[in-house]
């Protein structure tokens, strides 16, 4: 059947139109939006009828097979974090390493690693109470010291696996994990710096304590003087430092092993074993294991699984987006379509690599929800992109952090850092979380730019 490129184009913008509409107008759930789409864009772009249900079938199945069990794994993991303390031990931590009046430097580079296997609002909901303590005994601006901290949560949480996100990402582009997880380390390092540079000076903008009298806030009685607080950070029953990182280092060490590996080309039985336990699904559940028996050990058998199923519902929602994605990107690719536009892309001399950032970027305005902007972008690049030149590395990296921009009133994550720093008026607001992520997805994009004109 011949197919003009106008009409594969057509078949796409009639169905990105249709997936913007149903997520931002009518009550359609992401899911079934993104289903939506790829059934039009086939069926307007010139597929046979059961070939649209064939790649939509094809697409999710083979995206949930690559990420599925892995997403599932690190939801777990996180929920174990989260309620076994060990966020907040890490935390304080990192306090003590780098010394005090360091605080900014400190949250943040809790936020860096906490968030790859926690999600964004929990972890900061959690080291609310820290992030007021300190603010209240240094004298910092809590705004200071929270957005710190929010600029590393939401950073790694949008570039690094085994956020649910972004391994979705990986697995669409193609992109080995533990490649991704290594770059997405990396870029995430300058941005979360310029994160913090923007804190320090909204703290002085806006320099506001903690309530005294509690007006709007609930906390426990605080100490008087810096030394009791970090003496009553000491005194709480946290698990260790050691087996707090253990379960977030255990998985990267070893993923980060297999692909070393695999680049040296190395077999034998040893390599072979190796690479089992380096393969993502493997090192997530030794990650896993840990943190069930090391950090979850004093809770009850059923209280522990309790909370790993709600980390499991928490997932679900993401898994089936993932799917979503890969059920578009199949149609995509097997419209046509995706070839189509990286030729006509690359005739015009614009770098490819900003084709996922770009479409992350306004799916991310129009409806706000991060993972759902990068799957989109994701979904729709990775085919166009297919057999072009374009590092997929960076390309899988631009879908990611292009989720960071502007984060306003329909992200939830703006409504969680606003309302636990105490700040209410809009203008306040829009300095304290939109301009912050903003700044960084800016930076980011200069970053993967500036990066794709040199690997």
């Amino acid at each position: 059947m011949n197919v003009s490129g106008t009409q594969m184009i057509i078949g796409l913008a009639v169905g990105i139109f249709l997936l913007i509409i149903l997520i931002l107008k009518t009550k359609t759930h992401p899911f079934l939006a993104l289903i939506v789409t790829a059934t039009v864009a086939g069926l307007i772009g010139g597929m046979p009828p059961l070939k649209v249900i064939e790649a939509i079938e094809g697409g999710f199945g083979e995206t949930l097979a690559s990420s599925g069990i892995v997403i599932g794994f690190g939801v777990m993991l996180g929920k174990i974090l989260e309620v076994s303390g060990a966020s907040e031990r890490l935390a304080y931590s990192f306090i003590k390493w780098l010394g005090r009046h360091k605080e900014e430097w400190a949250m943040a580079a809790t936020g860096y690693i906490i968030s790859i296997p926690v999600f964004c609002d929990a972890a900061f909901i959690i080291l609310t109470s820290l992030v007021k303590g300190i603010s209240r005994n240094t004298g910092k601006s809590v705004l200071a010291i929270g957005v710190a901290l929010a600029s590393g949560l939401v950073v790694t949480h949008s570039a690094v696996p085994p956020t649910p996100g972004p391994l979705g990402v990986a697995g669409i582009f193609g992109v080995d994990l533990g490649t991704m997880i290594f770059w997405g380390l990396l870029l995430s390092i300058p941005v979360v710096v310029v994160g913090v540079i923007y804190a320090k000076w909204l703290g002085n903008k806006i320099y506001q304590l903690p309530d005294e009298q509690g007006t709007g806030w609930e906390r426990p009685e605080a100490p008087k003087t810096l030394n009791e607080f970090y003496q009553a950070q000491e005194d709480k029953n946290l698990p260790s430092t050691f087996k707090s990182l253990m379960p977030i280092l255990l998985p990267i060490v070893l993923i980060f092993m297999n692909t070393l590996l695999a680049s040296l080309e190395m077999e034998g039985t040893v390599a072979e074993f190796i690479q089992l336990l380096g393969s993502p699904i493997i090192a997530l559940a030794a990650g896993l294991v840990y943190a069930t028996y090391a950090l979850a050990g004093d809770i009850r058998q059923s209280e522990a699984i309790g909370q790993m199923e709600d980390g499991i519902r928490d997932g679900g929602t993401i898994l089936l987006v993932v799917g979503g994605g890969g059920s578009l990107g199949f149609v995509v690719t097997e419209s046509g379509a995706g070839d189509y536009i990286a030729q006509s892309i690359a005739d015009t001399g614009i770098p490819l690599v900003l084709l996922p950032f770009v479409i992350a970027s306004i799916v991310r305005i129009i409806q706000g929800n991060g993972t759902v902007a990068m799957i989109t972008a994701a979904a729709i690049a990775a085919p166009i992109l297919e057999g072009t030149d374009t590092n997929m590395v960076l390309a899988a990296l631009a879908a990611t952090t292009g989720s960071l921009v502007f984060s306003y009133f329909n992200d939830s994550f703006f409504w969680v850092v606003n309302r636990m720093l105490g700040i209410t008026n809009v203008k306040e607001q829009i300095l304290t979380w939109a301009i912050p992520t903003t700044v960084m997805w800016f930076f980011a994009g200069i970053i993967i730019v500036g990066s794709s004109f040199i690997i």
